[in-house]
């Protein structure tokens, strides 16, 4: 196997706390010799469990950095028993430039796992966490948000796996998280993400969607610190009671959960985030705006349950996700 050109200018097994930088050659026309210096902070103490904590896997998704940035910036060697990788922006070019994919190579870092460590910029980055940070980890939180296209409830989210053993520790790592919503989520499009290359390792994976619209609100920003703290303290990482929240736990079974837009337009939501609605009842009309004088084009619920999310903002395409309905498995109390 080829070695991945990515050196990391800490060590995973020292004691204490250290922020460095994962260091990937980057030869371009403004520096030939230059490098992709991205951020990454580990602290280490004593004997236990790794936690793995990671944003910016899409680089318009803000809560997760603003929490673990935070986080690297504040957590003491003392307070932790075993070791916390944070690595707050994964797709670094990307999140510098505020967009979903790199900028470089256009890469999706989460539809381009495992990797490979000769191919574009995109893939060595994933090849690096693939082969060198995820067998250190036992649990793994990959905090995501809508980004500058979709808006959710916020939520933390699992996956059904075939090891009910590992689904129910990734339920309880889920529940630890404490979002106000819980997901059992179905993925249209699995090939190549993050959340499989943990997965398929036998690992503990809690992932998120916090909100949305290409920023974030003081509150999903305190859903995700709040939640990182949760699950250290889960994991056994830091010390404190685990936090008890009643999050509403919410399904996605199937595909009939997703809305696609078969039309170009401007897009009237119908139906607001967290309300519920009936198999039938209308979600959004999508207007022609090339012209007046033409029907709007009504779409409508698949599926009773809780508008779980929309597109996001106001212009809408062909192909686009519109809206995706969750099933109610916990109302709230």
């Amino acid at each position: 196997m080829i070695s991945s050109p990515i050196v990391a200018t800490i060590d995973y097994s020292f004691e204490g706390l250290q922020h460095g930088f994962l260091k990937l050659p980057y030869s371009r026309d403004d520096s030939a010799w230059g490098a992709l210096m991205i951020p990454i902070t580990v602290v280490k103490r004593g004997s236990g469990p790794t936690v793995l904590l990671t944003a910016g896997n899409h680089g318009d998704e803000y809560e997760g950095p603003v929490a673990l940035i935070k986080l690297a910036g504040s957590i003491t060697t003392r307070e932790v028993s075993g070791r916390v990788i944070i690595l707050p922006y994964m797709n670094y070019p990307a999140f510098r430039a505020g967009r979903r994919t790199s900028p470089i190579d256009q890469g999706n870092l989460n539809r381009t796992f495992p990797g490979k460590p000769d191919g574009t910029i995109t893939q060595k980055i994933a090849d690096y966490i693939q082969r060198h940070l995820l067998p250190l980890a036992d649990f793994v939180l990959d905090i995501h948000s809508g980004g500058r296209t979709l808006d959710f409830l916020p939520f933390a989210a699992v996956h059904v796996l075939d090891d009910k053993t590992q689904q129910a520790r990734c339920l309880a790592a889920m529940q630890a998280f404490g979002a106000p919503y819980s997901m059992t989520m179905l993925e249209l499009d699995s090939v190549g993400m993050f959340d499989t290359a943990v997965e398929s390792m036998g690992k503990v994976f809690v992932t998120t969607e916090l909100g949305g619209g290409g920023s974030a609100t003081a509150n999903t920003i305190g859903i995700a610190e709040r939640g990182v703290r949760g699950l250290l303290v889960h994991a056994g990482v830091l010390e404190g009671e685990p936090q008890r929240v009643d999050s509403i736990l919410l399904d996605m079974p199937d595909g009939n959960c997703f809305t696609t837009c078969l039309s170009d337009g401007l897009l009237e939501m119908c139906k607001d985030l967290g309300d519920t609605v009936v198999a039938g009842e209308l979600l959004a009309q999508v207007h022609d705006a090339t012209q007046t004088g033409m029907p709007a084009i009504a779409y409508c619920a698949n599926r009773s349950g809780v508008l779980a999310a929309r597109h996001f903002p106001g212009l809408i395409g062909c192909g686009d996700t519109l809206a995706v309905v969750a099933d109610i498995l916990h109302p709230p109390s």
